[in-house]
């Protein structure tokens, strides 16, 4: 009888069947375990396409263009093309998510500049009008439009708009000087004459050859326009600053770009490898070749850096914005006043030219000639007509410390451009250990040559051609360069500015209400007397100490000339100190959001 296929003296058909057998059952779990199911959960979760697009198993002979090998595949040409659109979207979110921080950071501080603009011009315009409505009340009304003029026209100037400083000053006391000569130098001349009419004309037209209020307008447009000028452009230098970040955040890639994202990131897809991480040094390749063009922002985004901590220098060294627009009041005050002293003499000059004779006003108490303007000092002026109150030192020392911190936060970034590709290839987007992805395959280390950062370093680049710059970020390199040019040249000694470390850093200690030294303008008492008090400085350079709340000094200041003028009562608004407390109280909250 027949024993089988496999007679038990022949052997080696038996062992023949159980070899076929395990290949057998090699070969189909090998299929199993090389099937396409992590793939398609990658798929997935990173929304990259539609699942139904990743193949069940590997297939070969596919027809690819970027993740080609002699292999089986589990990609497919739409999956490639759904891997382009998903690379891209992927790299500018990253791009995003680390500029975010230092576009907010500009664009907070652009808001929180331009508020505080705001806040003292609003401050400062207030404080004018309330002069006028005290102390000169007989042309308060018909002044406060020039006022709103006057501040307006800073307003645009100091967010950009061409605007004038010293016009706009200019155009106030010219459209001022017919008030001033009808209401307080000829008081009673007004009834005679209506606004509008040729004699007001000829006095706008006159009175800067007539300098009826000596030099007072002019030293308040050289302060004003110093003090601004700075502002006003580093308003400008951070307009120009999210810009830059704008254009970089939504910068095109190249064909060859993209084609060198997918072969990091997802071709290791393509063979099962879900896990698999990009070698360091082939990250950087890769990102240095993608961000040439932005790389070479590097060089003048560090100037522009330099600059914009040049401009918050000059702007706030000495606090010089903030006391040039509450000098405002008192050099007004003190050009109406050097205006009634020398009455006679304008009224004499204006017959002249005008040739309208108002010596037979009836009214008219004109002031004697032999006083001089050399005699009105801020020691001798009555209480009103004083320098302005300084801003109280504790909002002055915050403001400094919120400006610090602004300048400090800035240092982070000055290699922003320089760095970008490192930050896209840190943590856990790369193993900088063993079995890394090469591109190509799972190797211990990549053993390509890593390029620099620019145009001129990605001629050796293996990984990613760059044929030409990329023609946006061309133009925004050009814009920026020609920003700091302008700007160079329009503060030619910005560089020199002292740097203000050593001003008060607004905290307040325990027991003391300030925190400031005799820069900030500032003087210990040291007798254990009134901690608030502080110390206006007069244009001669003698102090005088003021209570707080209060426009009187402490001490009794020597008379004034014993002539008549309209100035001599202090102003009621000003008799509130709480309200600049709360002034600079709501604006160092909003500082603090930042």
């Amino acid at each position: 009888m027949s024993r089988g296929l496999c007679p038990r003296v022949n052997s080696s058909c038996g062992s023949a069947w159980i070899l076929s057998a395990l290949v057998l059952a090699v070969n189909v779990i090998g299929a199993d375990a090389y099937s396409c199911h992590e793939v398609r959960t990658a798929f997935q979760l990173r929304q990259v396409g539609p699942p139904n697009r990743v193949p069940e198993t590997p297939g070969r002979d596919v027809d690819l263009l970027v993740c080609k090998h002699q292999g089986p595949s589990c990609c497919t040409r739409k999956m490639e093309e759904s891997y382009q659109l998903a690379v891209k979207r992927e790299t500018l979110h990253n791009i995003q998510s680390y500029s975010y921080e230092l576009e907010h950071l500009i664009s907070g501080h652009s808001d929180a500049f331009q508020d505080m603009f705001q806040y003292l011009l609003s401050f400062s315009q207030g404080h004018l009008s309330s002069l006028l409505e005290g102390t000169y009340s007989s042309v308060s009304r018909q002044a406060l439009p020039n006022v709103n003029q006057l501040f307006s026209s800073l307003s645009l100037y100091l967010r950009g708009a061409n605007v004038s400083v010293e016009a706009s000053i200019h155009h106030f006391f010219n459209d001022l000087f017919p008030l001033v000569y009808t209401r307080l130098i000829n008081p009673g001349l007004e009834s005679s004459m209506t606004m509008g009419s040729e004699m007001d004309d000829c006095l706008r037209m006159i009175r800067q050859d007539v300098n009826p209020f000596g030099p007072h307008p002019a030293v308040m447009a050289q302060e004003l326009a110093g003090a601004l000028g700075a502002g006003r452009q580093l308003g400008l230098a951070l307009e120009e600053g999210l810009e830059v970040m704008n254009a970089t955040e939504h910068v095109g890639m190249s064909k060859e770009c993209v084609k060198g994202l997918v072969k990091m990131v997802y071709c290791s897809h393509c063979r099962g490898l879900t896990l698999i991480k990009p070698c360091v040094g082939y990250c950087l390749n890769v990102m240095r070749g993608c961000l040439a063009s932005v790389s070479e922002l590097d060089q003048p985004w560090r100037r522009y850096t330099s600059l914009l901590e040049q401009l918050t220098h000059a702007m706030a060294g000495h606090h010089s914005l903030e006391l040039a627009l509450l000098g405002v009041r008192g050099h007004v005050n003190e050009a109406l006043l050097y205006a009634q002293l020398h009455g006679p003499l304008i009224t004499a000059t204006v017959d002249k030219v005008c040739g309208l004779s108002t010596r037979e006003s009836t009214s008219m108490q004109p002031t004697s000639p032999e006083v001089t303007t050399s005699t009105v000092t801020s020691s001798s002026l009555p209480p009103s007509a004083a320098p302005s109150q300084p801003l109280p030192e504790q909002w002055l020392g915050q403001l400094a410390h919120l400006r610090r911190e602004f300048l400090m936060y800035l240092q982070r970034y000055k290699s922003f451009f320089a760095a970008l590709p490192e930050m896209l290839c840190e943590g856990e987007n790369v193993v900088d250990d063993s079995t890394c992805w090469s591109g190509d395959d799972v190797v211990e280390s990549y053993t390509g040559r890593v390029v620099g950062n620019g145009l001129h370093a990605q001629r050796q680049n293996p990984e990613v051609k760059v044929r030409s710059p990329n023609p946006t970020l061309a133009e925004v390199k050009e814009r920026l360069e020609l920003f700091n040019q302008e700007t160079q040249e329009r503060f030619p000694k910005l560089g020199q500015v002292e740097a203000w470390d050593e001003l008060g850093s607004g905290e307040i200690e325990e027991g003391s209400t300030t925190d400031c030294d005799d820069e900030d303008g500032c003087q210990a008492s040291g007798d254990g007397q009134d901690q608030t008090s502080h110390t206006d400085v007069s244009s001669e350079g003698k102090s005088i100490g003021r209570q707080p709340g209060s426009d009187s000094p402490h001490e009794n200041p020597p008379k004034p000339p014993s002539v008549k003028v309209i100035g001599g009562s202090p102003s009621a608004s000003w008799a509130r100190p709480w309200s600049l407390a709360l002034l600079f109280a709501a604006l160092c909250l909003r500082w603090t959001l930042f």
